[in-house]
């Protein structure tokens, strides 16, 4: 069953790896509006919309947002962190990004699908969740929404 709305935000805890996390921790998230994206190497559809997500960090920072990717790997060789290197060097990925090859977040998220996407207001509770291009062409509204934008 997928996650509810106003659920509180899973922990992070179990990344097999991080990335672009310099001077970044989980317990930094807390008051501020979070969007939660999970993504894999292997996903066409995570590529083609990978630079508006990225360009949701410079957007929004000043507005709070922060944007965390998880890779979720979906096939054998999304294992390859190597692979996830590539992708956030070639996408210019700059928001943390944790390697859930164990699937430990992606469980705790309750999630089974790449792209996805969960934006949380800042009282960590869940506002949004989406799946897929279709899904994600709601996210930026959502986001701005939360954010008191108005579009």
């Amino acid at each position: 069953m997928p996650m509810r709305l106003k659920t509180p935000m899973p922990s992070l805890d179990g990344a097999t790896e991080w990335f672009n996390d310099e001077g970044f921790k989980p317990e930094d998230l807390a008051g501020h509006p979070v969007l939660i994206h999970f993504w894999a190497v292997s996903c066409h559809i995570c590529h083609e919309v990978m630079d508006e997500v990225v360009s949701y960090v410079h957007a929004y920072k000043d507005h709070g947002l922060k944007v965390v990717g998880i890779h979720m790997p979906k096939q054998e060789s999304d294992l390859d962190v190597k692979k996830v290197k590539k992708d956030i060097q070639q996408y210019s990925i700059v928001q943390p990004v944790a390697v859930d090859n164990t699937h430990a977040i992606t469980d705790a998220f309750e999630n089974q699908f790449v792209p996805a996407f969960f934006l949380f207001d800042k009282e960590g509770k869940l506002t949004y969740r989406a799946a897929g291009d279709k899904g994600f062409k709601n996210v930026k509204p959502k986001i701005e929404e939360l954010l008191g934008i108005n579009q």
